[in-house]
């Protein structure tokens, strides 16, 4: 999962984890909230009170015992209550209690949150109690809760919004980091060494050290590549006058049989030598780009070519070789001797390591997702899983099977880095006792 979908989901379960905190939090602050604001609107009703008292006189409220007054949907009420005298004749004065009581109002009873207060005015002492429904409490509380909720909602929706696009700007350089100069970069000359537009300081160092280290793995590449280039063709000389001396000997008529033999078997230890230098060379070669991609070539047709320079070691082994093209594919910009050396490569292992009467099977068929797919698949010994990731490295030697004359090469090698000069990838497949299957995924 990318960098960028992670902060996304992150933030979107932080978010979800703050609308459940609040949406238990908030309803008992809400709730205490309406509570305060009912018992302030109660208090202030009261001042209302006294002061239209302390104006007007109590007579012109109180005419007997009580006063009373309840609003039409008997949802609030107001009442003065005169109470009997005390010895005193006075009650001491005390402040307003508010509390939560039922009331009979018409027949019905009622729930009401209540201030309650005693007063003295004109030597009489008298009752006030203001109620207010504790049902429009409740109104009053979910309309707040709902409120609250849907504010917290739409908050965490507008911030996941906004965190995921602020995410997606500050991410952007590294996402063009890892399209630029990671993806698709199989090899230093293929990498961009562009700065990267950042006014983040992280990512401008990212981006100085990944171009400094590839410089540094740039360097080492061009220095193997000399060195093997100029080593091949240091190699090929002395090895050639050898060869020349060998022959020249076995021209002696002097020279004994058992010498004559030692002389074969060097002459047959210089020509493996010989082959082990051309083919670093060749590697050399192909990793400098000394050879050019101008052919128009059909698989078909190289594959012929290849099938008639195996045929007698085909015949001699009784292995059956068998040709699916559905269709042929032709590669616009190739190297045809190239081609010709990693198709006869991967046949020639196919015969080599294959059991004696089997058969081998050349398959093309479109890619899944596009491109072409060209297979070859033996009936061989098949290859021991723990040596299938070191199958393509240089003289890394395996034994395929029991009967197996000798272990790997470079010719494996070779097919890679061919197959890579053509922008394809070289992949292997192997079941130990059915066979193997090297495959070309071209684009």
């Amino acid at each position: 999962m990318r960098l960028e979908a992670k902060l996304a989901l992150f933030n979107a379960l932080s978010k979800l984890l703050l609308v459940l905190l609040g949406a238990v939090v908030i309803p008992p602050i809400v709730g205490r909230v309406a509570v305060s604001h009912t018992d302030e609107r109660l208090q202030e009703k009261r001042e209302e009170v006294l002061q239209l008292i302390r104006r007007d006189g109590i007579s012109t409220f109180v005419q007997g015992e009580q006063y009373a007054d309840y609003n039409i949907l008997k949802q609030e009420y107001i009442t003065l209550t005169a109470l009997p005298p005390t010895p005193s004749g006075r009650h001491a004065p005390h402040p307003p209690r508010i509390f939560d009581e039922p009331r009979q109002v018409d027949n019905e009873v009622e729930d009401f949150r209540i201030l309650s207060q005693q007063f003295t005015t004109n030597g009489r002492n008298y009752r006030l109690e203001i109620g207010s429904s504790l049902a429009t409490v409740e109104l009053l509380t979910d309309t707040l809760r709902r409120m609250a909720l849907w504010v917290l909602v739409i908050g965490a929706l507008l911030t996941i919004f906004t965190d995921a696009a602020f995410a997606h700007y500050l991410l952007r350089p590294l996402h063009r980091l890892i399209v630029r100069k990671l993806q698709g970069v199989h090899h230093p000359s293929a990498f961009s060494y562009e700065p990267l537009p950042t006014t983040t300081t992280d990512f401008r160092h990212l981006d100085d050290s990944l171009n400094e280290m590839m410089r540094l793995i740039q360097s080492a590449f061009e220095k193997e590549r000399e060195f093997m280039s100029n080593v091949s063709h240091e190699l090929l000389t002395p090895v050639s006058i050898l060869q020349t001396r060998f022959e020249n000997l076995l021209q002696d008529p002097e020279l004994g049989h058992a010498h004559s033999l030692k002389i074969v078997d060097s002459q047959k230890t210089l020509y493996r030598l010989r082959n082990t230098v051309k083919t670093l060379l060749l590697i050399a070669n192909i990793e400098n780009e000394q050879y050019l991609r101008e052919d128009t070539v059909s698989v078909a047709a190289v594959l012929a070519d290849v099938t008639t320079e195996l045929e007698d070691r085909l015949a001699q082994r009784e292995i059956r070789l068998r040709e699916e093209l559905r269709p042929d594919y032709v590669l616009p910009r190739a190297n045809r001797t190239l081609l010709f050396t990693l198709l006869f490569n991967l046949i020639s292992n196919a015969i080599k390591y294959n059991r004696f009467g089997g058969s081998i099977t050349v398959r093309g068929l479109p890619g899944p997702g596009g491109g072409y797919r060209l297979s070859v698949t033996d009936t061989g010994p098949g290859i021991a899983p723990q040596h299938l990731p070191h199958l393509f490295d240089r003289f890394r030697r395996f034994q395929a099977g029991a009967s197996a004359p000798e272990g790997y090469g470079l010719g494996l090698p070779i097919a890679k880095t061919i197959a890579e000069f053509h922008d394809a990838r070289l992949t292997v497949e192997s079941v130990e006792g059915q066979g193997t299957t090297f495959a070309l995924h071209f684009p």
